[in-house]
């Protein structure tokens, strides 16, 4: 009896552990009063095309006009454990969880169709680095969207 006990007792605590990876939804996502997206944390599990070119965490916009934009979520949505949590006329945010630990991150897209470009924000809700998984993911985004 004790051995099942045992057995319960680890998996309710991983089922707990794995829930809490997803973390909390940050307070700052959005279109920010100055137009753009938030800026990164001081952490290196961040991209963002609003960042300083000079800034590690700088990533440049996609290149997109309305086409794009339209089948940006329809791309997102083929992209595996990616999820639209919001869609408005000029903004996205997606979630992405990963395989195993199903850590969160949080992807923004501004659209500037002014400018032709899809401005971008990816950050994971946990952890300090990232291993560079956002720069990836939004890499392979770009390249869909051109190949597209």
């Amino acid at each position: 009896m004790l051995q099942k006990q045992k057995i319960m007792f680890t998996l309710v605590s991983v089922g707990f552990l794995l829930a809490a990876c997803s973390g909390s939804r940050p307070t700052d996502l959005g279109i920010q009063d100055a137009g753009t997206l938030a800026p990164c944390p001081d952490k290196p599990n961040c991209v963002s095309s609003f960042a300083s070119p000079d800034d590690a965490h700088f990533i440049a916009p996609i290149k997109a006009g309305e086409k794009e934009w339209q089948r940006l979520p329809r791309i997102l949505a083929d992209m595996p454990r990616i999820t639209i949590t919001e869609q408005k006329e000029r903004y996205l945010r997606a979630e992405a969880k990963t395989l195993i630990m199903r850590f969160v991150d949080d992807l923004e897209f501004l659209y500037y169709p002014e400018e032709s470009l899809i401005h971008i924000r990816s950050a994971s809700r946990i952890g300090y680095s990232d291993f560079g998984v956002n720069r990836k993911r939004i890499e392979r985004l770009r390249e869909k969207i051109a190949d597209d």
